[in-house]
């Protein structure tokens, strides 16, 4: 690769920005090397930076193995090439196990953490797993990441959550704080977490209708809006990774943008100008 292309795909990759030189994207390339160097830079970017600066100011590594947001970001994205790189070559996809594992694990960890570089034609694929990608691009990235997305430490605080709920449904009186990583999160912010996640899915189904209104089909609505909210680039069909979005009309572009907008600023700080108790004195 020449500097020219590696200082634009360097700062794709740490800030998830997914923007390559080539028409191809990585897949132009066809190089091991480079998907192996960019996957491990799309793992960094999608872990909090503080704990980066942690790991730095200690030279060591025990901060991420302390974090358990950056632990279980690294056990999904590692469980999930796996699992699916395994599910493709048991569907023929690929006739090599090794080489279902070089495809999946690059564009998985590509998509799950926002950032958008492919290295070949994913929809083409069993639909499960392109699917399977998508969703992870909803969760996968950490808080203080460059992704997007509902974001890992949320949705461990949503699974602590919902575990405390099926525990108080058999013993009603017991006390049992919500807990990450050994501390406890305040209801104050559990709450907060549920209602922006409510709002997170109530805004993809949302612009979801607005874009099949639009005369899209589902399969094309449904993932760019989920690929616009998390900022993850490709989705499926019309705009899927082999594709753009350039096919879209003027009214289509306009929904995805503000569909964008609205990940990046993750919902509340947008949806709060459109209330009315917002322009009151």
């Amino acid at each position: 690769m020449d500097l020219f292309d590696a200082i634009c795909h360097s700062f794709a990759a740490l800030s998830l920005a997914g923007f390559s030189t080539r028409d191809a994207s990585v897949g132009a390339y066809d190089s091991v090397a480079f998907e192996v160097i960019l996957s491990t830079f799309m793992v960094i970017a999608a872990l909090n930076f503080a704990t980066h600066f942690t790991a730095w100011r200690e030279n060591s590594l025990k901060p991420y193995w302390r974090d358990a947001e950056a632990r279980a970001v690294l056990a999904v994205i590692l469980l999930s090439c796996v699992g699916c790189a395994a599910y493709l070559w048991g569907m023929g996809t690929y006739e090599s196990y090794w080489t279902s594992l070089r495809y999946v694990s690059f564009n998985l960890i590509s998509i799950a953490t926002d950032c958008g570089f492919v290295s070949t034609d994913y929809a083409l694929w069993p639909i499960f797993v392109p699917f399977f990608m998508l969703f992870l691009s909803c969760l996968t990235a950490s808080s203080g990441s460059t992704g997007g997305g509902i974001k890992m430490l949320r949705t461990l605080v949503l699974v602590r959550q919902s575990t405390r709920e099926l525990s108080r449904l058999l013993h009603p009186t017991m006390a049992a704080p919500v807990t990450v990583g050994g501390m406890e999160i305040p209801n104050s912010v559990v709450f907060a977490i549920l209602g922006f996640t409510f709002l997170y899915f109530l805004s993809v189904v949302g612009m979801t209708f607005l874009l099949i209104f639009g005369g899209l089909d589902f399969i094309t609505a449904f993932t760019a809006v989920v690929a616009c909210i998390n900022n993850a680039g490709p989705g499926l069909g019309q705009v899927g990774p082999a594709t753009n979005y350039q096919s879209l009309t003027d009214y289509e572009t306009w929904v995805c943008s503000f569909t964008m907008l609205l990940g990046r600023l993750e919902i509340f700080s947008l949806v709060v100008l459109f209330t009315p108790q917002f322009w009151r004195k």
